[in-house]
């Protein structure tokens, strides 16, 4: 049997995988486990020590709601901040 061709070059770049490299791939149970619990850990976070924000259901006219999420990712915590600054400057 050939030897499997390495799945980087020289300069690190991964190569395009062919049929024979999944054929010859292990299987995730055939690791040892330890090594598969890191595995499904990577990536994860971890429990919340302190919940800092309570989980509910609002509504909102559409239009607001349409400001905010066009100015992108992170908008829901941008109308906590909003929120947040009123209540301190005694508006609500």
């Amino acid at each position: 049997m050939a030897k499997p061709l390495p799945f980087t070059n020289k300069e690190g770049e991964v190569r395009e995988l062919k049929a024979g490299d999944f054929k010859r791939a292990e299987s995730f149970g055939d690791l040892p486990k330890d090594l598969q619990d890191t595995l499904r850990t990577i990536g994860k976070r971890g429990p919340q020590r302190a919940p800092t924000k309570e989980l509910i259901t609002i509504r909102l006219s559409k239009d607001v709601v349409e400001r905010f999420r066009a100015t992108g990712p992170g908008w829901q915590s941008r109308v906590n901040e909003v929120l947040k600054k009123a209540v301190k400057a005694g508006v609500v």
